[in-house]
């Protein structure tokens, strides 16, 4: 009887054909200038830790961009007004800092409406994207409006619990995702922005204009930053695994 050998395994053949690419890949390094061989080395290493340590950077990242802008108030109240004014422009391409949607510090009060701030004595030139920082009186406002600073806030919290549970997040759903995070922020945010132009567009017709609070701007916000996180971090997670075992 005629012996027949066993097919080989999709498993084997893989090996097999990773096994290939690590012979070819040595011939090639070996082929190499040294210094070319350094620094392809090197490049490695550094590929390496940034894909070990991507949840450590990230976090690091977020806690420095949401921390700066509450540290912009502390500059204007202790005269340092350069500096201050350095991460109020430095953030003007990042959020729209409205006055009267935007927190402040060292004040009366940690928010303040427009009427309020009309009321106050602010000049309705100043209330304006950009535009009044505060005072000695009322405070200082953060660079960050309301409902960026819960994102961003959010997402660095989040990223923290994150790695405090040691990763083992399960991956939300896309669907969850869109509903959790993106429709309550796009809807707060839409039905606001679509008053205000209806209502400029056609003042005759009685428009209201329906202003969003701080609480909702937070609500909306924390929910799009925590969903964000819930749905990246162990999708990313996961890609880093499996580029470390290979």
């Amino acid at each position: 009887m005629e012996h027949r050998e066993s097919e080989p395994t999709v498993a084997q053949i893989l090996a097999e054909v990773e096994r290939r690419r690590a012979e070819r890949r040595a011939a090639e390094a070996q082929a190499r200038p040294l210094w070319e061989q350094r620094l392809a080395d090197r490049a490695e290493r550094v590929g390496r830790w940034l894909i070990r340590h991507w949840l450590a950077l990230l976090n690091l990242w977020w806690a420095f961009y949401v921390g700066v802008p509450f540290l912009a108030p502390f500059l204007m109240k202790a005269g340092a007004k350069g500096p201050a004014n350095l991460i109020y422009l430095a953030y003007r391409p990042l959020c729209h800092q409205l006055p009267y949607r935007s927190w402040y510090l060292l004040g009366e009060r940690p928010y303040y409406s427009l009427e309020e701030l009309l009321h106050r004595g602010v000049a309705p030139e100043s209330l304006v994207p950009y535009g009044y920082i505060g005072d000695e009186v009322l405070g200082y406002k953060v660079s960050l409006c309301q409902r960026d600073t819960a994102i961003y806030g959010t997402i660095f919290l989040a990223g923290l619990a994150f790695a405090l549970s040691g990763r083992r997040w399960r991956p939300l759903p896309f669907w969850v995702y869109v509903c959790l995070g993106i429709v309550p922020v796009v809807l707060d945010g839409g039905i606001q922005i679509a008053t205000q132009i209806l209502a400029t567009l056609f003042p005759e017709a009685g428009w209201v204009v329906i202003e969003s609070t701080p609480l909702r701007r937070v609500v909306t916000g924390a929910l799009f930053g925590l969903a964000t996180v819930w749905f990246l971090y162990p999708r990313v997670h996961r890609a880093t695994q499996a580029s470390e075992e290979h």
